[in-house]
């Protein structure tokens, strides 16, 4: 059914009402919920992994692990709102005696944000689509969820949507909390993202497509955020040491180039290296990796053109060659890896060298000194990567490089990859724009949960007005900073 106007007022008026019923409803019967939804995909691994392999042209092996990347996520959401601390539970007692004024009660917790929109990736079908981080955190949050799948997998995404919706009648939550939209229309996305009852928007994809939203969002009488993840090139730099005696080196980084057909946010699209000895030996070991790599079928013809468009028209920039390519396929769904080089002084010179090219592509960038490197990482735009290779000697008189690097990225890597992207606490998945939208946040690991959330306080309020979370009796047993101290205790209010 093509969708209106009409058609979003009434998805996001439920969801609306959804979220007044859902976001009281505490941490621990979220977590059923969310654990509902991780049993649902597990008992339907093969039928919905069968679906996704014929929609993303991705291997089965690549499938089955995002299935438990995607459980994985919505349980450890799970046992973090059934703990309880994550809402940051902060109490300041009053003080009616104090002089020269009385000091309030102030009790401070986070709060959901309301109806949030989430747009389907298609390089992860699952892990960052229907029950993917983006709804998992904000399901896990409070919040009600409007997905508009992506047209690249969308009898996966229904697949996935029809589980959540069992999960829902299972754990009886809202009917209404979480729906799902299958018109690919771009006017459909336009109208969720203005409508004034969504509170906020999660993305993952292309830059344009990103700051589209983003435009569409500041411009709203009330503006909301747009957590989009858009554009990364994760640079690496290679530290002379390295390169003379990591000899393991040009298997890596032609693995990590060609790894899911360079289909992934933390592909490596730049190497950055200073000449000298080595450099040239590690280069040719290198161009045998990728001449010797085999084509593969990438997600869908689109981005197989789009890939094919971008890599000519970087290696067509004033001063890049070509180092090294793969034989090219006869079918135009298959990309093709390449890698080329250029000096760093016509890098620094031409802006669209730090473009992402989204594939199989990397750019190597040769620096006569340590000066010309540094230089290259002064002009690079944020990034949600970057990687340093060295000993550890380098790593320390290299540190103003280092530092430098980190200002641009949201995650460093020693003498590792970029591409893997572990789901923890720990994880920062995100970066300075054009990485994401907002650096501060993740969109990977527990922590990407505060994208939909808020800070609320209560001053002076009732104990039978206050949340659990707050009140005196701590019924949640949950860690909480009273008075500057962190406690599991109750409170004790002297009248």
């Amino acid at each position: 059914m093509k969708m209106n106007g009409e058609h979003v007022d009434q998805i996001m008026l439920q969801a609306a009402q959804a979220f007044d019923q859902y976001s009281i409803i505490d941490g621990k019967r979220r977590a059923v919920f969310l654990h509902a939804i991780a049993d649902g995909i597990q008992a339907g691994t093969e039928t919905i992994a069968k679906l996704a392999q014929e929609e993303s042209n991705l291997p089965e092996a690549r499938i089955k692990g995002e299935v438990g990347r995607t459980t994985g996520q919505l349980r450890a959401f799970a046992d973090l709102i059934a703990a309880g601390h994550w809402v940051q539970a902060t109490i300041d007692l009053g003080d009616a005696s104090r002089k020269p004024l009385p000091k309030p009660d102030l009790r401070k917790m986070v709060v959901p944000v309301g109806p949030i929109v989430v747009f389907g990736a298609s390089n992860f079908p699952l892990a960052f689509s229907t029950a993917g981080g983006d709804t998992a955190s904000a399901l896990a949050a409070g919040c009600s969820v409007v997905v508009k799948s992506h047209p690249a997998h969308p009898r996966t995404s229904a697949k996935v949507a029809e589980v959540i919706k069992m999960a829902i009648t299972e754990s009886g939550m809202p009917p209404f909390v979480f729906q799902h939209i299958e018109d690919s229309s771009i006017e459909v996305g336009q109208h969720l993202v203005r409508h004034p009852l969504t509170k906020g928007v999660a993305f993952t994809g292309s830059r344009q497509g990103g700051m589209a939203l983003s435009e569409l969002a500041a411009q709203r009488p009330e503006p909301i955020p747009v957590f989009a993840e858009m554009s990364s090139v994760n640079p690496i730099v290679l530290l002379p040491e390295s390169i003379r005696t990591n000899h393991e080196l040009p298997k890596l980084l032609a693995a990590s180039v060609l790894q899911g057909v360079g289909q992934f946010c933390t592909n490596p699209g730049l190497i950055l290296a200073l000449k000298g000895e080595g450099l040239d030996k590690l280069l040719d070991e290198l161009a045998v990796e990728i001449r010797n790599s085999v084509p593969g079928k990438m997600l869908h013809r689109g981005i197989a053109k789009i890939y094919s468009t971008l890599k000519m028209m970087a290696i067509e920039q004033p001063g890049v060659s070509v180092l090294a390519a793969a034989a090219e396929a006869d079918d135009d769904a298959f990309g093709s890896a390449t890698i080329a080089i250029v000096s760093a002084s016509d890098f620094i010179a031409n802006i669209h060298l730090s473009e992402e090219v989204f594939g199989p592509f990397s750019l190597v960038v040769t620096c006569e000194n340590v000066n010309e490197l540094f230089d290259v990482v002064k002009v690079l735009p944020g990034q949600l990567t970057g990687s340093f290779f060295g000993t550890s000697d380098e790593i320390t008189e290299y540190d103003a490089l280092a530092r430098e690097l980190q200002k641009r990225c949201g995650r460093m890597i020693f003498n590792g990859v970029p591409t893997g992207v572990e789901v923890c606490k720990a994880m920062h998945h995100g970066g300075p724009f054009p990485a994401t939208t907002d650096a501060r946040f993740t969109s990977v690991g527990t922590d990407a949960i505060y994208r939909f959330a808020r800070p609320f306080s209560f001053q002076n309020a009732p104990e039978s007005w206050l949340p659990p979370e707050l009140q005196n009796e701590n019924p949640l047993q949950i860690l909480r900073c009273v008075d500057n101290e962190w406690t599991f205790s109750e409170v004790m209010v002297v009248n």
